[in-house]
């Protein structure tokens, strides 16, 4: 019901506008009416989380938004919170007195993207949870990637990874990501699943249990959170983890490339790089160079593009209060209310050795930025051209 009185109002503040197709990464409400979210013109604010936690927010996610944004004549204001809380309230306060129609955000966590969303809903804003799902927050749409998947994804490939290097016994540490992020939840779901341990891991600390996956058995003897997904910090935890185990850790689940790399770091600070299976996720040229240089077994691509063009279809339709029913292809349960949110959820794609060129061929990045002169022979040998 709240979703129909949105896009009726919409529809009313659309009616006889004369469209405008600018943008810009600072804020643009000069040419909209300020106050109750109804601007004079379709306006999409987005609201990025970081530049920490991985390069993809700034070098893919805002450059794939404003190429759409751009294209559909619809202005728009893409801002970063930078990771903190405070600046994202703030950027939320800027862009709803700017008048847009549409607020985007990749939540920092649940508790303050519930109070920007509510906020927006306020003053009749419609509102896209985009890659994260807000716990609470009642978004009118979720679009994201399959995140159990993502996991799932990762749980099979450390474990093809251990068995490919003779591994059938042998000890694992989860890296996970951010406590306060419900993907990280997900992804340790499916990875937990894909290894044959408990069904609901959260908040259920795995250190103890075995995998038991094809007839191999790895003991996890690590599991631990980082704290905002930040890299310095997955550092000293995994150095910590190494320390513990007396260096008898045989593979890391690393939930994404970032976290991937900082265990890298310390496993070639204890000459052990290369021969212990590091899993990663968003396929950043970093994690792509770690594969090739065998310090990584595995990441997860997901084609950023596909994310943002489905969730700047929908704000765009939101904005110029258009038809957006057969732009969601489901649901997720917001498992803090039960209720059921409309979704885009994509396949992502598991990335080994052997299809480091699959990232590259689909114009995610470029040869130039992953074949560094270190790589050449490693890149013709994994086929890219």
């Amino acid at each position: 019901m709240r979703r129909s009185m949105i896009l009726a109002t919409a529809a009313v503040m659309a009616s006889g506008l004369l469209l405008a197709g600018c943008g810009s990464d600072t804020p643009s409400g000069d040419s909209t009416e300020s106050g109750d979210g109804g601007g004079t013109t379709p306006k999409v604010g987005v609201i990025l989380p970081d530049t920490k936690s991985s390069a993809r927010w700034e070098t893919a996610d805002a450059k794939y938004l404003e190429e759409a944004f751009t294209a559909a004549g619809v202005e728009f204001d893409i801002q970063n919170a930078q990771g903190d809380v405070s600046q994202f309230q703030t950027i939320a306060d800027q862009m709803i007195t700017s008048g847009v129609n549409v607020l985007m955000i990749v939540n920092l966590d649940s508790g303050s993207g519930k109070a920007v969303l509510q906020k927006a809903q306020a003053q009749g804003i419609a509102t896209i949870d985009y890659d994260r799902l807000t716990l609470g927050g009642g978004a009118d749409f979720y679009v994201s990637f399959d995140n159990v998947k993502v996991g799932q994804l990762q749980g099979e490939g450390l474990a093809k990874c251990l068995a490919d290097a003779g591994k059938t016994t042998g000890n694992i540490a989860f890296l996970n990501g951010s406590p306060t992020d419900n993907n990280a939840t997900l992804f340790k779901e499916g990875a937990a699943t894909a290894l044959g341990l408990a069904e609901a891991p959260d908040p259920v600390n795995l250190k103890g249990q075995t995998a038991t996956v094809d007839g191999a058995e790895y003991a996890v003897v690590a599991d631990q959170a980082v704290e905002k997904w930040d890299n310095q910090i997955a550092g000293t935890i995994f150095e910590q983890m190494w320390t513990e185990n007396a260096g008898k850790i045989d593979g890391v689940l690393a939930a994404n490339d970032g976290l991937g790399n900082a265990a890298i770091a310390i496993l070639k600070k204890n000459g052990a790089n290369g021969t212990v299976p590091v899993t990663g996720q968003d396929a950043t040229d970093q994690g792509l160079q770690n594969i090739l240089a065998g310090d990584q077994c595995m990441t997860v691509y997901k084609a950023v593009k596909k994310e943002a063009d489905a969730a700047s279809a929908l704000a765009v339709a939101l904005a110029k209060g258009e038809d957006t029913a057969d732009l969601a292809t489901g649901t997720v349960t917001d498992t803090e209310t039960n209720e059921e949110v409309a979704s885009v959820l994509l396949d992502p794609e598991a990335i080994f050795f052997d299809s480091v060129k699959n990232v590259i061929a689909d114009g995610y990045t470029t040869k130039e930025n992953v074949c560094t002169a270190e790589l050449e022979a490693k890149c013709t040998e994994a086929g890219i051209s």
